[in-house]
């Protein structure tokens, strides 16, 4: 028989189960966190119709779309979890209670070239709360809120979310007659942290901006200072633009409630560069970084949209969300040995019979789990060396050895495998808990 080399598609991840434990333990933190703040759990299909998924999209996310048929029927695979969202909210409009907070942790696909921590396959961490035609400002500042408690359940201290305000910006281009341009200087501007101000500054150039303008745009997004220092200089200016004076209004309500909500100082910043090219984005928009790893780019990200379903429905939908790319920020904390995959099993305990009536370790075994002791039974015949060994290995914490003798004088002993510590004890579960907590 031809055997078949076993490879993993490139641009997917797949973990060794110490790796896997690490992983699964960061994605429930954050899901604690999200469900702290009282959001509500969602978990659409990956498989959409096309005619659904791609009502909205265009240009290069179309490209990077799975699609494909299955007899007649036109499917693809979900790019992200904000459009199944999107579709959710409008057919369930009816049934949901506004401001309407979700929670969603799946895996999203696209179809970009794999490269070193880029995936075709990845975990998205979402949340957002929707609007039924208005959501108050305050909204906005609740979720660096979430941001500061997730990255710190993390183990993290030294961290920046970064806040901006579209509207700001929108508004500062419509003083200098730069409407039409826009989304592309937004998509330029939002590059500073990867390729650095001069780079910026020959972009602004080839879109044929005047020399004026380019320098306005450049001085006023690298404006130093702390987050109220910005904010004076932001109402300081002589910019005569509704836009503008709504956003300065909004990053000073956003700023206001942040602090109220208890984010230190030290956690966040007004940052002027912060632009998140996508057009999707109209008000609010963060982006986080670590500090001392800013070459990680920002690890959470997201902002304020006016209308979240307009494909779907003629119903106003506002809403505000972030999301965490939580397979890239792994692989990234992985490679820069910022966390450790240590724990090889998930078991406390493990029992070794060293008999043939298995009646007694197995009950033991129930008894343990029903009290929320994860137990493992090693259920193959080999010697006891080998069994010590293979708890050795998996460094699991606690051995229990059940024999002829333990089950005739209702006598064990409970074996702390980090320390070499025996503890004797009876056969009963609630007893054995005393000696393993």
């Amino acid at each position: 028989m031809n055997k078949t080399e076993p490879r993993t598609l490139a641009g997917t991840m797949e973990l060794l189960p110490s790796e896997q434990i690490l992983f699964n333990q960061m994605k429930q933190k954050i899901e604690n966190t999200y469900q702290k703040f009282g959001f509500l759990p969602l978990n659409t299909p990956i498989l959409e119709l096309s005619e659904v998924l791609l009502a909205k999209a265009g240009g290069e996310t179309e490209k990077q779309i799975y699609r494909f048929t299955k007899g007649d029927t036109d499917l693809s695979l979900r790019f992200d979890l904000t459009v199944p969202l999107s579709k959710y909210v409008a057919k369930n409009y009816g049934n949901l209670s506004f401001p309407f907070r979700r929670y969603q942790i799946g895996k999203v696909y696209r179809g970009e070239k794999p490269q070193k921590g880029r995936y075709r396959e990845l975990y998205q961490c979402d949340i957002d709360i929707i609007g039924d035609e208005e959501l108050d400002i305050i909204n906005d500042a609740e979720l660096p809120s979430v941001i500061y408690t997730i990255f710190k359940e993390l183990g993290f201290d030294d961290f920046t979310i970064c806040i901006n305000n579209r509207k700001i910006l929108n508004g500062l281009f419509e003083n200098i007659n730069q409407k039409e341009n826009a989304t592309d200087i937004l998509r330029i501007i939002d590059k500073i942290e990867k390729i650095g101000k001069e780079a910026v500054i020959k972009e602004l150039q080839d879109l044929n901006i005047e020399e004026k303008s380019v320098q306005k745009i450049i001085d006023f997004i690298t404006t130093k200072g702390t987050s109220d220092e910005k904010i004076q200089m932001l109402e300081s200016l002589d910019i005569d633009n509704k836009t503008y004076a709504k956003g300065v209004e909004e990053i000073k309500q956003v700023v206001k409630y942040i602090r109220l909500f208890g984010v230190p100082e030290n956690n966040f910043k007004v940052d002027l560069t912060i632009a998140r090219g996508l057009d999707y984005y109209t008000g609010t928009v963060y982006e986080t970084f670590l500090n001392d790893y800013r070459e990680l780019g920002s690890v959470c990200s997201g902002g304020r949209y006016e209308n979240l379903a307009q494909y779907y429905t003629d119903k106003k939908l506002p809403g505000v969300g972030i999301s965490i790319g939580l397979t890239r920020l792994f692989y990234k904390l992985n490679e820069l040995n910022l966390i450790k995959a240590q724990q090889k099993s998930i078991s406390q305990v493990l029992i070794i019979p060293m008999l043939e009536n298995l009646e007694k370790p197995i009950a033991l075994a129930t008894d343990l789990r029903k009290l929320g002791i994860k137990t493992e039974i090693y259920l193959n015949n080999k010697k006891l060396k080998a069994k010590m060994k293979y708890a050795d290995k998996l460094k699991i914490p606690y051995v229990i050895v059940i024999g002829e003798d333990e089950i005739s004088t209702n006598k064990i002993k409970v074996k702390n495998m980090e320390t070499g510590e025996e503890e004797i004890c009876t056969l009963d579960a609630s007893e054995i808990i005393m000696k393993i907590q």
